[in-house]
């Protein structure tokens, strides 16, 4: 059995042999509608694909591509409740890749009429990064769909694992800086991870004093994400939410942050970027 779960957003188990051939050369993601950006770093022609994988001893489904967070827009509606400032008939845009101090924050959830911005959430995904290739695996999955794989891949005995421990570490730093940004402004940030990456920043770092159920007050909400089985595919499903604010997230860490932005350079780098392409369509 594959340990390959979901391959350019399908699931391994829903979609018949004969059409993975189409699927596989369109290098389509089913979620982004652009071309699947993992690619072989010697073969960059090659799309990899891999969404979900299956890893432990109790075989978890473990997603490893952040795009996959996109299924159905549904992180972007669990964060609706935050934009305090948001009025019926104003418009939805989801904008990625704004920058402010301390990196760029993945999507922008933004409440806009007459291409104003009035309101807007900043919304960061975390996927576990793997250790070592999933590439051989990947190859071994197209041999049994009937696709012709080099051998020196199929019968590679290289490996993959997952880095617990750095993508934990590596996501709240970035966040311990992001953070005083937007309570400097008096916004909101959200964390998306899936639910297996939350409970080993529990254990492994100090979150007993993050807030559950969460405040709306709080600058900084975390929202964990189940990967349920649905017939023969899988669907994300709001598991848990936890919240806290600037100097809890410094507690996390024992870090504190510096940086700060003005609200107005925000808007302004969101507002390049409106268009029909970032209109959020709720399907």
């Amino acid at each position: 059995m594959s340990r390959i779960i979901e391959l350019f957003g399908y699931s391994i188990r829903s979609v018949a042999v004969e059409d993975w051939k189409g699927i596989i050369q369109s290098r389509q993601c089913l979620y982004s509608n652009d071309r699947c950006f993992k690619v072989r770093k010697s073969e960059p022609e090659i799309s990899i694909g891999t969404c979900t994988v299956s890893y432990g001893r109790k075989n978890r489904n473990i997603i490893i591509c952040p795009n996959r967070f996109l299924q159905k827009k549904q992180v972007f509606t669990d964060c609706i409740h935050l934009l305090t400032r948001h009025e019926p008939g104003n418009e939805f845009h989801a904008v990625s890749e704004i920058g402010i101090p301390g990196g760029s924050v993945d999507y922008f959830l933004v409440s806009v009429k007459n291409n104003k911005v009035r309101d807007f959430v900043g919304i960061e995904f975390q996927t576990l990064d793997t250790t070592g290739t999933v590439y051989p695996e990947r190859q071994r999955l197209l041999r049994k769909l009937g696709f012709e794989a080099a051998d020196k891949d199929v019968n590679s005995d290289k490996t993959f694992g997952m880095n617990w421990k750095m993508t934990a570490k590596t996501i709240l730093v970035q966040l311990h800086h992001k953070i005083e940004t937007f309570e400097h402004i008096g916004k909101h940030l959200v964390l998306t991870v899936q639910d297996c990456l939350l409970d080993y920043m529990k254990k492994e770092f100090s979150f007993d004093h993050l807030s559950e159920p969460c405040k709306a007050g709080d600058s900084m909400h975390i929202h964990a994400y189940s990967l349920k089985s649905e017939g023969s595919s899988f669907k994300l499903e709001l598991a848990s939410r936890l919240s806290t604010d600037a100097e809890g997230m410094a507690t996390c860490l024992g870090l504190k942050a510096e940086a700060k932005i003005e609200l107005v350079e925000i808007i302004e780098n969101i507002e390049s970027k409106l268009s029909d392409a970032t209109l959020l369509s709720i399907v």
